[in-house]
């Protein structure tokens, strides 16, 4: 299963700059504001199960990028959404893909988790699923 799980990354990496890149990239403080303004948004974790239970963002919906192909329908197509992952490659993959799918209002964090720490952000520590 994880061998799978890693091949369907690495086809999503090699693939994801030839899919219309309709995300918008936005930095930490800006994914903040944005999660103030709309508490509807999905955010979308797409780093692996241990690195959510380190720490996430609260209320984060974790889908591993290596899952996120067969687990798309769990996101909901009628709400905006942020991704994020550590650093934002993988978000990035992973907001091409959504917004190749049809997903209108996708946003990527794209200094990831990373930068929601450095900024002082507040994050959830330890497993809430």
């Amino acid at each position: 299963m994880k061998v799978f799980a890693v091949l369907f990354s690495l086809l999503l990496l090699a693939v994801a700059p030839s899919f219309a890149t309709g995300a918008v990239n936005v930095n930490s403080a800006q994914a903040r504001a944005l999660l103030a303004k709309n508490a509807k948004m999905v955010v979308l974790d797409v780093r692996t199960p241990e690195e959510y239970r380190q720490a996430h963002l609260k209320g984060s919906l974790l889908i591993p990028l290596g899952e996120l192909g067969r687990r798309v329908q769990e996101v909901p197509r009628d709400r905006p959404v942020l991704v994020y992952c550590a650093v934002g490659a993988r978000s990035q993959t992973a907001a091409s893909f959504l917004s190749s799918k049809g997903y209108r209002d996708v946003y990527n964090m794209a200094d990831g988790l990373v930068g929601w720490y450095r900024n002082g952000l507040p994050l959830q520590v330890g497993s809430s699923r």
